[in-house]
């Protein structure tokens, strides 16, 4: 089944089109409030795409307006070069997880997978079969006659996974799918997602607030703030070079310093506590240590109150350790720091 499916994600005309889902100039209003202001992106075939930003960015009205949940202001959206835009939901070749799986409580997980299908008018023992292959795909097929009350939280997200896929959409999107589950299972389901994706050839679409969950799942990560596109790349080139203060302060992992020629950010785990020396330096108090298992974390206060951290291998740090009180050096190499705008 997942070649079958990956196979009809890539037929189609001689010539395919380089990206799945085009945004022109999407705008976004309610009311007078402006929730999504002229956005752009390309996101290419077959590819992961995490939306990820602060509540209240406009990552899940862009996700929605893609859906087909609600109506686009201004601007175009694209599907396989296709516009979109004032089509219904149904007419778009997407399929929408929402975040509380919206299962049918008095249907088992085999009907709830089939209910589509049968929507469709798709005869019993057909959507039948395609159901429990779905089932299996997300590894739930032993589960097929229980109902949503009976299974886990992580079950029950593969039930709507697998109801999700089951209509063979060109695009999935999905709005914050693990945010209700436990942090070891939502590692174990973020692989899941993934390895899906790749199987079947299809993009997804992801909005989440985590930084971790987008670092971990993206092709292309697309950051968001007050409904701009701030920066969007690989997650690898948004760690490396983020591109202003709100990005290297939002991703995480990130000091951002004063320095004679600008801000700078330079990552946690590029720095040493050190002696006064050579390289740029950073000179203040302990302020805390925390304890994380392969590394320890050591946060500095200047008497600007300024703050910065270094993230140190936990045995170069019981080398020579220091405590909250203590006078410290933050010390970087000039090659680590990366320019960055203030906005």
């Amino acid at each position: 089944m997942i070649r079958l499916v990956a196979q009809r994600a890539t037929d189609g005309a001689a010539v395919e089109p380089r990206f799945d889902v085009e945004l022109v100039a999407v705008t976004k209003r309610y009311d007078q409030t402006l929730a999504v202001d002229a956005i752009s992106l390309r996101i290419p075939r077959a590819s992961y795409c995490c939306l990820l930003g602060p509540s209240g960015c406009g990552k899940t009205s862009t996700l929605r307006m893609i859906a087909g949940h609600e109506a686009v202001t201004d601007g175009d959206i694209l599907i396989r070069d296709r516009n979109v835009t004032d089509l219904p939901t149904a007419r778009r070749g997407t399929a929408m997880m929402f975040q509380n799986y919206a299962l049918f409580p008095h249907l088992n997980c085999l009907d709830n997978v089939a209910f589509s299908l049968k929507m469709r008018g798709i005869g019993k023992a057909e959507r039948y079969v395609r159901a429990r292959e779905f089932l299996e795909l997300v590894e739930m097929g032993e589960f097929a006659l229980r109902l949503p009350a009976q299974l886990s939280g992580g079950q029950q997200q593969r039930i709507a996974l697998a109801r999700s896929l089951i209509t063979e959409p060109r695009v999935l999107l999905l709005d914050e799918p693990l945010s209700a589950l436990d942090p070891f299972l939502r590692v174990r389901m973020r692989e899941e997602l993934k390895r899906l994706q790749r199987e079947l050839g299809i993009t997804f679409i992801h909005v989440t607030h985590s930084q971790d969950e987008a670092m971990a799942l993206a092709d292309l990560m697309v950051v968001m703030d007050q409904g701009h596109i701030r920066q969007a790349g690989t997650p690898r080139q948004i760690f490396e070079a983020p591109a202003s203060v709100f990005i290297a302060r939002f991703i995480g992992g990130h000091n951002v310093l004063p320095t004679p020629s600008g801000l700078v950010a330079v990552r946690a785990d590029r720095c040493r506590i050190s002696q006064a020396g050579n390289g740029a330096q950073f000179s203040g108090q302990v302020v805390a240590v925390e304890y994380q298992g392969p590394v320890v974390r050591v946060a500095l206060q200047m008497q600007s109150g300024e703050q910065a951290a270094a993230l140190l291998p936990d045995n170069t740090y019981f080398a020579t350790p220091v405590q909250p009180g203590d006078p410290a050096t933050l010390v970087w190499s000039e090659a680590d720091a990366h320019p960055v705008a203030v906005s």
